[in-house]
């Protein structure tokens, strides 16, 4: 049966804990951060999409200059408070450490910018000054981690920013979009708080770009023009019974847990996840945070092949999903317009795809799961349709640029996900400041 309210106000604060507590105190980080060997050309660093320099700010901490550290790391990365709790570092900071190489423990990379972030961001401190408006305006579709980092970085130099978001609230992925035990609403909100206390940003929420503004009004009344939109269409598994009660979008699922609050989310008894990327990951975790009794994952190839980090997959076996693998739904059937089995392929890997991972092939057999709930984690698509309306060049709907991130409209810039089509958050970060310096050259403000 799916239902809400299933678990008492003590429960869901249990369940949706954060999952990588902080340090308790400066002398608890500096045990880790005197570990440090401050590598001369640091691969932490280099492994870094912003590339903060990692064993500068460590040694800010552990000289107890906190105020120094976060300005490091800002400096890099305007969102690496958020960052510092989702990306997956195991993968590239933390994974590129020389520890591993000695098969010692990484530094912990994340706990430390976290450290010093946070603390910057608790006591409101102002690491950098804007310089006096040029006169210059950009409008920037998204409020999202490439349209923030768009913003502050193009504020910083006196340029004056309106944000236009379909939101009511900025963060864009980090607000919407990831596990509510890894990233508070609340945290989000601070986090976007934080980065305009610059000034020189507006942020104009509920405006979505096609319907409540048009890319030509953008055109006409500001500059320059960033379009970080990200992507945001879940991907259909095109497969009967798909719009049964009791099937949804795993972005929706997570998008209501942080804009609603746990207890008014339905979650089934018996729970099937299908994909094993991070959105998977998240959706079938906090499937169970909300009392589902069963969780199953399913994934068409092997653990080899899957998309998430080993780190991720782990959280979701700690919590109790099951894992299925080499699984493709065929069929979801039901009763009374609700889901009540889901009949799968059983698959074998064949050749490589384009992408490099074994292709799943059908090997005829099937097996059928007793579920109530299927949550869709197949990935997501861009915005194909909104894309081609501006006439705006694109693959598939991933939007295309040159090296000055520029798109084939003139005085258009775009970054992202949208341009990517679905990287971590600390990539839109670096898209974001890459967009702001093109723009600056653009309006002849930096060379």
């Amino acid at each position: 049966m799916i239902e809400n309210n299933r678990l008492s106000k003590e429960q869901y604060e249990e369940n949706f804990a954060d999952i990588h507590p902080p340090f308790e105190n400066i002398t608890a980080a500096k045990v880790d951060a005197n570990r440090c060997l401050f590598c001369y050309d640091a691969p932490c660093t280099k492994s870094c999409p912003t590339e903060i320099d990692v064993p500068k700010f460590i040694k800010q901490i552990s000289t107890e200059n906190i105020k120094g550290s976060a300005k490091t790391i800002f400096s890099s990365n305007i969102m690496g408070a958020g960052c510092s709790k989702v990306c997956p570092v195991e993968k590239l900071c933390e994974g590129a450490c020389v520890y591993n190489l000695l098969e010692e423990e990484p530094i912990p990379i994340a706990k430390l910018q976290r450290y010093s972030t946070e603390i910057a961001m608790e006591k409101n401190w102002q690491l950098f000054e804007r310089k006096q408006s040029t006169g210059k305006k950009v409008a920037i579709v998204g409020a999202g981690p490439a349209g923030l980092s768009c913003a502050h970085a193009l504020s910083r130099e006196g340029i004056d920013c309106t944000i236009y978001e379909k939101e009511s609230k900025g963060g864009g992925l980090m607000t919407y979009g990831i596990a509510a035990y890894k990233v508070t609403p609340q945290f989000c909100e601070d986090e976007v708080n934080y980065i305009l206390s610059i000034g020189g940003i507006e942020i104009k929420y509920n405006q979505e770009l096609g319907k409540d503004v048009t890319l030509a009004q953008l055109k006409k009344e500001y500059d320059a023009v960033y379009l970080g939109i990200g992507v945001g269409v879940a991907r259909q598994l095109d497969i009967p019974g798909e719009n049964l009660e009791g099937v949804v979008d795993a972005i929706n699922f997570i998008y209501d847990i942080s804009a609603k609050g746990y207890s008014t989310v339905p979650v089934g008894d018996k729970v099937a996840v299908i994909g094993m990327g991070m959105t998977a990951i998240d959706a079938a975790t906090q499937a169970k945070c909300l009392g589902a009794k069963e969780v199953t994952m399913l994934y068409r190839r092997t653990q080899e092949e899957m998309p998430c980090t080993e780190v991720e997959l782990n959280i979701a076996k700690k919590d109790g999903c099951k894992i299925v693998w080499l699984a493709s739904p065929q069929k979801i059937k039901g009763a009374q317009k609700k889901v009540k089995q889901l009949v799968c392929s059983v698959m074998k890997l064949g050749e490589p795809d384009v992408s490099g991972r074994r292709s799943p092939v059908d090997t005829g057999e099937t097996f059928t799961l007793d579920v109530d709930m299927v949550i869709k984690a197949a990935g997501q698509v861009p915005f194909e349709k909104l894309i081609k309306k501006y006439n705006l060049d694109n693959k598939y709907g991933k939007l295309i640029i040159d090296n000055n991130c520029a798109t084939n409209i003139k005085g258009v810039f775009a970054g992202g996900d949208a341009v990517n089509g679905g990287k971590e958050v600390v990539d839109a970060v670096q898209a974001g400041k890459d967009g702001a310096f093109s723009i600056l050259k653009y309006l002849g403000v930096k060379n």
